[in-house]
């Protein structure tokens, strides 16, 4: 049971912060309210005072031989029809002649703030405590005839009627700080909803165990890997990625432009069209690398992109290995099954009792086998181009192919220029693609030659095949990406490109003629020397 979800956090400390703001408006209100109240009330007050100071009846009550009798009534009627508490008349001694309790008719009036209306003729608000308890008074001076000040009027609201009435306020106050509590507890839920669904649900502690699984798996794996955001700032970047780009893994590159770190970088135009671009070739800090570029969407929408490289000599060694291998198992393959097919005859012959022809079948294929291995031992020194001719002379048995490797053929070990997997890749793309001009000839009509020579200043290689040779309108455009000379086309037209980019890589020339066999004949020439930076 998770009793402490990030929607449910989300969810209490807004509803405490809903409370805490209700609360605190609450409280406003109230004394903002009372203040306003206690101000109109006493703004009546005074306005009755000064009214009732000014009725000519009033006046004339001081005047009259019993003033109570006349004032008494009057004021009673005033207080009645204007809902004060009290209105109470004194004469300038501040001796009542009018109270709402009759038995207090003569006696002087309390609270001593009577002064300023007695003496300095003001009208104003008081606040005291009178025989009816604290009040809020409106005060002002009666003149006399004369224009002296002959009493004064007091008309009194009593606090506690100002919580009466404040009480009749409070109903509304209330509805609405449930209806803001309610607001806000639905607002609430709402936001934690949304908050959870931005972050696809996780919990913080999810979060936060995720994100140190993603750097460890990113920083485990060994291609360079850099993430931007929508506008091209570097998000994530791993070790290898410093290691490529040659920078110091003290030196901070998140935050950065692309474009500072990777001046020829592509992943714009991935944010731009949110197309995925996928092994292409490119330089980094001066190094041949294969960069995989992939949009990183939010639904329909592109916010990002992430690239991952690696270095091509990488990749190139890789394939080396790959390809030893697959030659090696390849020859092993051919090598079997011409040895299975080659005792499978020697077994019918012994059976037939046809003893001289088995005896002369095997000095025969040894004498084949031993002349092959003597002469490559002889011709090519470097035992891993020895050990692929043998796999080829193997394969071509199989296919019933007439191999020749050219007697003038001579090979030193490749030098330290030379990497041996693109000159591996350059001889198994130009053979593979021979044998598989002829296969489709008569038997008798499969030939294949191979020539590997090494002058001095540069190797030469040449590959022939008996087949029906290059048509001249696709000559041109044979190493272009996807063209075939077969009729198939789904794993066809990559070999040829491949052959170029490793002549190319290796500093040579690719020519393409017709050969002496009938067929095609692709002439590769190597500088020794490496490529010319000069």
């Amino acid at each position: 049971m998770k009793s402490h979800t990030l929607q449910s956090k989300i969810f209490t400390y807004n509803i405490f912060v809903i409370l805490l703001i209700i609360v605190a408006i609450g409280i406003s209100f109230y004394f903002t309210l009372s203040s306003v109240i206690k101000n109109e009330i006493g703004l009546k007050a005074v306005q009755i005072a000064k009214t009732t100071a000014n009725r000519p009846d009033i006046i004339a009550g001081f005047y009259a031989d019993n003033p109570s009798e006349v004032l008494q009534p009057i004021a009673e009627e005033i207080r009645r029809e204007t809902d004060a508490e009290y209105v109470v008349i004194g004469n300038e001694e501040g001796i009542r002649y009018a109270h709402p309790v009759e038995e207090r008719i003569g006696q002087k009036m309390v609270g001593d703030d009577n002064e300023d209306a007695l003496e300095k003729g003001l009208t104003y608000i008081s606040e005291a405590t009178g025989t009816l308890g604290p009040a809020i008074r409106g005060k002002t001076p009666v003149i006399g005839y004369e224009g002296e000040i002959i009493g004064v009027v007091s008309v009194g609201y009593l606090k506690t009627d100002l919580s009466t009435m404040f009480l009749r306020y409070l109903d509304n106050i209330v509805y609405i700080l449930i209806f803001g509590i309610m607001i806000g507890i639905i607002f609430s839920s709402l936001l934690s909803k949304r908050l959870k669904k931005e972050l696809l649900d996780y919990e913080p502690i999810e979060i936060a165990e995720l994100l140190k699984q993603q750097n460890a798996l990113i920083e485990s794996v060994r291609e360079g890997i850099i993430m931007v955001d929508h506008k091209g700032t570097i998000t994530v970047v791993n070790s290898a990625a410093h290691k490529t780009l040659s920078i110091s893994e003290d030196v901070p590159l998140v935050g950065k432009d692309i474009r500072e770190v990777i001046p020829n970088s592509h992943l714009f135009e991935v944010l731009s069209t949110g197309e995925r671009q996928l092994d292409r070739p490119m330089i980094i800090a001066g190094k041949k690398t294969v960069v995989n570029r992939i949009p990183i969407l939010n639904g329909d929408k592109v916010v990002g992109a992430v690239s991952s490289f690696r270095l091509q000599s990488e990749i190139d060694r890789l394939a080396l290995e790959l390809s030893q291998v697959k030659k090696y198992a390849e020859a092993l393959r051919a090598q079997t099954h011409e040895y299975n097919n080659f005792l499978y005859t020697i077994s019918g012959l012994i059976q037939l009792e046809n003893y001289h022809e088995a005896l002369d079948l095997i000095h025969s294929e040894r004498a084949e086998q031993g002349s092959l291995i003597q002469f490559i031992s002889q011709r090519f020194n470097d035992p891993l181009i020895s050990g692929i001719l043998i796999g080829f002379y193997n394969r071509a048995k199989e296919l019933k192919i007439k191999l020749i490797i050219d007697e003038d053929s001579l090979l030193e070990k490749l030098p330290k220029s030379i990497q041996k997997h693109l000159f591996v890749s350059i001889l198994g793309n130009l053979v593979t693609n021979a044998f598989e001009a002829v296969e489709h000839l008569e038997e008798k009509e499969r030939s294949v030659r191979i020539l590997i020579l090494d002058n001095g200043k540069e190797i030469l290689i040449e590959i022939e095949d008996s087949g029906n040779g290059i048509d001249d309108d696709i000559k041109d455009h044979l190493f272009e990406k996807r063209i075939t000379t077969k009729n198939e086309e789904n794993q066809h037209g990559f070999g040829l490109i491949k052959v170029k980019e490793n002549v190319a890589e290796l500093g040579g020339e690719i020519y393409i003629e017709n050969g002496d066999l009938g067929g095609a004949l692709f002439i590769i020439v190597i500088q020794k020397g490496g490529i010319n930076h000069a």
